[in-house]
């Protein structure tokens, strides 16, 4: 399982700094205008703060594998894609409704966050 939560953060990564740049020089003008520039900025930041947590659990679960951790890592993902992802699509599209499941991806982070801090617990 390790793998797959490294190859993500590398993926991940990557996509953060490639949509940050994007945000910043492609977009910054209609962003600005329409209101929803601290919205994407809130998107890149997130991803980036998760995509280095999900790298941290790929490494923990090279030396302390479990069951806790891999869905502490799954659930990382999902809240990457739907809590970033929804707002990239909200300031992208303008589809406001988006927002309403930005929480949802919020929640599996945190989720992903006690988990992480259950598995380490039990490692420790």
């Amino acid at each position: 399982m390790h793998k797959i939560f490294l190859l993500t953060a590398s993926i991940s990564g990557a996509l953060a700094v490639s949509l940050g740049a994007f945000g910043a020089h492609a977009l910054k003008a209609k962003l600005t205008a329409s209101g929803l520039l601290s919205t994407y900025e809130t998107a890149v930041a997130y991803h980036f703060y998760h995509t280095l947590a999900l790298l941290a659990i790929g490494l923990l679960a090279m030396k302390f594998p479990s069951a806790t951790l891999n869905w502490s890592g799954y659930a990382m993902i999902a809240g990457l894609v739907i809590f970033s992802g929804s707002l990239y699509v909200l300031c992208l599209t303008g589809v406001r409704w988006l927002g309403a499941i930005t929480p949802i991806g919020g929640l599996a982070l945190i989720a992903g966050w006690v988990l992480l801090f259950v598995a380490v617990w039990r490692a420790v």
